[in-house]
């Protein structure tokens, strides 16, 4: 028995279950007393709707499922961010679902909420998806209203997003299932088909209090906007179901309908297994976040067996360049080697470390791919661009400039995974969230930060007691120790991949031996989008 391995295996199943059981509390919503007051209206909860809508057997890759956690304790907590994103397939046809979560401050919309419902609006407008709301919200959650309203990236650009959807020949449809009010009644009405759930869904632009102080009108709301007024008088509304199973069905049975569409044409065959077992991946990544590993043996537990075929092996080997396929799909992988090991003139590099020769590779390897149509995968775990006065004289900043051009530049659908760390710049270069990956997820091992925890802290440590020392204050050897621990700590919760989903910068938080699943998702949601621009990289020093 290795026990090194079998260290690492508890290690990171430990930091898997953690999260897992995490997240089994944050699927209650808002607790199960309003989960059960939901149910008593004949209503289904958000999750239930989801599961009932997508296909029996189907697997539903949930987007944001950590948003919001821990970002709102004034006013109770926002668990998933209030909404439930996701890709499944409905009837078939993989689609976009998104579905308010009314346990959750009635539905009401936070500024993560806001971000969210633009996220799966992104994810369906890249890839061309079909898009299904299923709408229960009281709107705008008042106290943070300017957090939300008014600005670009906020409340407004979703129904913008619906107009431009529907102009691009994108279906959208949705289900009004309990409250709509005020500016969100625009989502449903401006998809391409809306229903309404009869006596449990409602939807006007201000509701019979309102409409009370604004005009001295008494009327109650079912009156105001119902499923029959609606339905019957202002036609707002194209069908009125009974009940949510009702919509629901009514939904599968409009998805069954939708015409095929082209596709991009990204190469599958028949999939293999991996070489090394799934499970292994737990074993190969080291407890200490320093400690090098193979990544070529991580590789082969996630591509399909013997289907690697490496780009420049012997040259810039800090990165890892190679076609391979992924579930029968064909790939393009940029993966970074942690592995300690020399360059073609016999010098050291140092593992997780991008240097000249390997930026200078990827960025050859990604404009093949380009060329050749293939879906590009990054597997992030990199410290960052080598630093000191060889790299610098060596030109290290222009090559890296040009791995960042390439990834920035590139017209295939993209795909991160960070595996461990993601630290300044490294984190650019292999696709982070800044680059419009088509989707960006982390395993319960990563890191996000500008640096590593211990070098990040020392430098803050030192800002700080200039700072005391301006003062006059001299800070003694005691305290120093102190206020370091009190830095190393807070830094290193917000490096966390949980404060990262929190706030979207992932979509999500995985199981790594669900990286496959992902991978394959992502292309053949991509598949949908044929690719219209071409690869071009602009002006570059070369």
């Amino acid at each position: 028995m290795n026990l090194t391995a079998e260290k690492n295996f508890d290690h990171n199943k430990m930091l898997l279950s953690d999260l897992q059981q995490l997240f089994t509390s944050i699927k209650q919503g808002g607790g199960k007393k309003r989960l059960d007051k939901i149910k008593s209206l004949g209503k289904m909860a958000a999750r239930e709707r989801v599961a009932f809508l997508m296909d029996p057997d189907a697997s539903f890759f949930e987007i944001g499922g950590f948003a919001g956690h821990g970002m709102y304790p004034e006013a109770g907590g926002c668990p998933s961010g209030g909404v439930i994103c996701g890709i499944g397939s409905i009837a078939g046809r993989l689609s976009v679902i998104v579905a308010n979560d009314a346990s959750v401050k009635a539905g009401a919309w936070f500024p993560i909420t806001g971000k969210k419902n633009l996220r799966a609006q992104e994810i369906a407008m890249e890839n061309q998806l079909p898009i299904v709301y299923l709408v229960d919200s009281a709107g705008v959650y008042l106290p943070m209203q300017d957090e939300i309203f008014p600005d670009k990236e906020h409340f407004g650009r979703i129904f913008r997003n619906n107009a431009q959807m529907s102009a691009q020949g994108i279906v959208q449809i949705s289900a009004i299932m309990g409250s709509c009010v005020a500016g969100g009644a625009y989502l449903p009405i401006m998809s391409d088909e809306a229903m309404i759930v009869d006596k449990t869904g409602s939807i006007f632009l201000a509701g019979s209090y309102l409409v009370k102080a604004a005009i001295g009108e008494s009327i109650d709301n079912e009156s105001l906007g119902g499923a029959t007024t609606h339905c019957e008088i202002s036609g707002v509304t194209d069908f009125k179901a009974k009940d949510d199973a009702a919509a629901l069905k009514r939904i599968q049975s409009l998805m069954s309908r939708i015409g095929v569409t082209p596709k991009a044409g990204f190469d599958r065959i028949d999939p293999q297994p991996p070489r090394e077992a799934v499970e292994n991946v737990f074993r190969i990544l080291p407890k200490e976040r320093n400690q090098p590993y193979d990544t070529y043996t991580l590789l082969k537990a996630i591509v399909d067996a013997d289907s690697l075929e490496e780009y420049k092996p012997d040259y810039g080997k800090t990165l890892i360049t190679t076609y391979a396929r992924i579930d029968g799909w064909s790939v393009g992988i940029v993966a970074n080697q942690r592995q300690i090991c020399k360059n073609s003139k016999g010098e050291m590099q140092f593992g997780g470390v991008i240097y000249s020769d390997s930026a200078d590779k990827a960025t050859r390897f990604i404009a093949n791919c380009n060329q050749r149509k293939i879906p590009l995968v990054f597997l992030q775990d990199v410290t960052g661009f080598m630093v000191g006065s060889k790299s610098e004289h060596g030109g290290i900043i222009k090559d890296g400039a040009k791995m960042v051009n390439a990834v920035a530049n590139s017209v295939v659908p993209k795909f991160t995974v960070i595996t461990g760390n993601s630290y300044g710049a490294g984190n650019y270069a292999m696709c982070g969230k800044a680059y419009d990956p088509r989707f960006i997820v982390a395993w319960p091992s990563a890191q996000m930060a500008v640096m590593g925890g211990a070098q990040a802290a020392k430098v803050l440590l030192q800002i700080e007691t200039a700072a005391q020392k301006k003062k006059g204050k001299d800070i003694s050897k005691e305290e120093e120790e102190k206020l370091l621990e009190k830095i190393e700590t807070r830094y290193s919760e917000q490096t966390q991949p949980l404060y990262a989903a929190a706030r979207l910068w992932v979509d999500a938080i995985i199981d790594p031996t669900q990286t496959r699943e992902w991978i394959s998702m992502g292309i053949k949601a991509a598949n949908h989008a044929p690719i219209e621009k071409k690869f071009n990289m602009g002006v570059l020093q070369v």
